[in-house]
C-alpha cells in the first residue's frame, strides 16, 4: 500500500442522514485500502444537529478539531471544545447539536466492518 496525504478540501461534503445543517467528509475509508479504521470529519453549522442513534457494535472516537459541540451520551450531556477527545462505546446513544454562532468539525474513526448499522432513536 502507497503512503496517502489527502486535503479536506478535496473531499466531498455530504449531508449526514436525518440530521439538520450537519456534513460528513470520508477522509480516509475502504476504497484508498485502510484495513483497521475510517477517518470521517463531521461538520455541524450553527443551529446543526445530528439525532439521537446508536450503532449496535461499532465503537466510536472522536477528536474536536475546531468550536464546541453539545453531545449526549446515554444519559449524559457534555460540551465538548477544539482539543477535547470523546469515545462511544458500542450501543450507546448519541446525539449532537451546535447551539453556537460558529461551526464545529471533529473527527470520527470507526473500525472498518462489513455491518456498520444505525439505530435511530428520534423521529
Amino acid at each position: 500500500m502507497d503512503v496517502l496525504v489527502r486535503s479536506q478540501e478535496g473531499v466531498p461534503a455530504h449531508p449526514v442522514e436525518r440530521s439538520q445543517d450537519a456534513f460528513v467528509q470520508v477522509l480516509i475509508g475502504p476504497e484508498d485500502g485502510t484495513v483497521h479504521a475510517l477517518v470521517r470529519r463531521f461538520t455541524l453549522l450553527p443551529g446543526g444537529r445530528i439525532p439521537r442513534h446508536k450503532h449496535p457494535t461499532v465503537q466510536h472516537q472522536q477528536y474536536v478539531i475546531s468550536g464546541r459541540v453539545r453531545v449526549g451520551v446515554g444519559t449524559e450531556v457534555r460540551e465538548l471544545k477544539a482539543g477535547d477527545a470523546l469515545l462511544i462505546p458500542p450501543d450507546t446513544p448519541h446525539w449532537y447539536e451546535n447551539p453556537n454562532d460558529e461551526p464545529v468539525s471533529f473527527l470520527c474513526i470507526i473500525p472498518r466492518t462489513s455491518g456498520y448499522a444505525t439505530l435511530w432513536l428520534d423521529d
